[in-house]
């Protein structure tokens, strides 16, 4: 019976261990709205953001000191009765388009995607014409270099 305890309550501990957990960010209260169509707006601004100090989470799910900043940040212009791309415009305004998860498609973001593609095209071009110099062989012999290596073959 002690035996099949401790294997329930080592498969428990491994069935808890590895489950997701599910934590929100907001992790004060008193961070939240009370109006909870604000907090809802200012939750899906906050979707939008990107944590300064995480690089791949959202504002609304970072942990991060800064992320809980600039939550409060958010909320408080939610509060003021902005808009959403207000909010997101003041954002972009002072951190640029990295605070933004899903930046817009400018020229810049084009190249940045396009050069790892255009990159890799330009190596198989040059990969090409090398591979077709090198099977087409030497160019034949002039009359000059003929005659010369006639001249040193027939002198030995």
């Amino acid at each position: 019976m002690n035996r099949l305890l401790r294997t329930g309550l080592a498969g428990a501990m491994v069935v808890l261990l590895s489950a997701p957990v599910v934590a929100l960010a907001v992790d004060d209260p008193s961070e939240m709205l009370s109006d909870p169509k604000q907090e809802s707006r200012a939750e899906a601004i906050g979707a939008q953001l990107r944590c300064l100090v995480c690089q791949n989470e959202s504002i609304e799910d970072s942990g991060a000191t800064l992320a809980r900043d600039l939550r409060t940040v958010v909320r408080e212009h939610v509060a003021k009765g902005e808009s959403n791309q207000q909010v997101i415009d003041w954002m972009v305004a002072r951190y640029g388009n990295f605070i933004r998860l899903s930046p817009p498609v400018t020229v810049a973001t084009l190249l940045l995607w396009g050069m790892p593609v255009l990159a890799l095209i330009m190596g198989l071009v040059a990969a090409a014409l090398a591979f077709r110099r090198r099977r087409s062989g030497p160019a034949p012999l002039s009359e000059a270099e003929q005659t010369r290596l006639k001249e040193l073959s027939d002198g030995h």
